[in-house]
């Protein structure tokens, strides 16, 4: 795939996704937008893929946000009709292998909607967060609010949405909006070490283990439970289910082949 804004390769069952705009601090325009939904849909159906990271180039931001100038002269109507298509965010979320962000220098607005449409993010000790849009008389419109109630509560979602301020990455590690805080730089070496220790794992298990703690934030308890044991079921009759079982009884290491 021959992509402008971002670059994509994989080894060793790793996928890494590079948003490629460092003079622009890797500001979303429709170009990359679209660059990354085709490259994370094209990548969830590659068997030598197991997991994706994606990062952002360059040394001072992951995303500084969306490219306002790409939009400042839409009417209303014409911005209802971007909504209508498919966005990034959504494709992001949807991606049914492990998606972990790799956060260094400025996650803002868009660029904090995008790391949150991930799975666990990994930021180093430069990363600060923010929603701006408050700043420019909107709202967060992909996930601001949503999911980040979802991860860190409607306080804090609020406390960030309402005030347009930066937190650091210390704070953020502390209300949870970051899950593995690594020292300066370290980040993408720390999402790699992340990454390899789940390529030991099945396939099947990690897209259904994914699947399964999705399943807590959109259901009931009860229901949830209940598609918890039917997704167990769907693990326990896979063909690594039964390897991983017999290779723990045997005292061997188990040979997944991903079906």
């Amino acid at each position: 795939m021959n992509h402008k804004s971002i670059l994509v390769a994989v080894r060793d069952d790793i996928a890494e996704v590079a948003i490629n705009r460092p003079a622009k601090l890797n500001a979303l325009n429709e170009t990359v937008r679209t660059e990354l939904t085709e490259a994370f849909d094209h990548l969830a159906v590659r068997d030598d893929v197991k997991v994706a990271i994606l990062r952002g180039k360059g040394d001072k931001a992951f995303v500084a946000g969306a490219d306002v100038s790409e939009f400042a002269a839409r009417t209303p109507e014409e911005q209802r009709e971007v909504y209508r298509h498919r966005r990034v965010y959504d494709a992001l979320a949807e991606f049914p292998k492990p998606a972990i962000c790799a956060i260094h220098g400025f996650c803002i607005g868009g660029g904090n909607e995008l790391a949150l449409a991930c799975d666990i993010r990994v930021a180093d000790t430069t990363a600060r967060f923010g929603q701006f849009e408050i700043r420019l008389g909107l709202i967060p419109g992909a996930g601001g609010t949503q999911r980040l109630a979802r991860l860190v509560g409607p306080g804090q979602a609020l406390r960030i949405g309402l005030s347009g301020d930066l937190i650091d990455a210390d704070e953020a590690h502390r209300i949870g909006l970051v899950e593995v805080l690594a020292e300066e730089g370290q980040h993408l070496t720390t999402a790699r070490q992340l990454a390899r220790r789940m390529t030991r794992w099945s396939t099947v298990s990690l897209q259904l283990v994914k699947k399964a703690v999705r399943e807590a934030f959109e259901r009931h308890l009860t229901d949830g439970l209940d598609a918890e044991k039917e997704l167990f079921l769907e693990a326990f009759a896979s063909r690594d289910g039964r390897e991983g079982v017999a290779a723990f009884v045997e005292k061997r290491r188990p040979r997944f082949t991903g079906r």
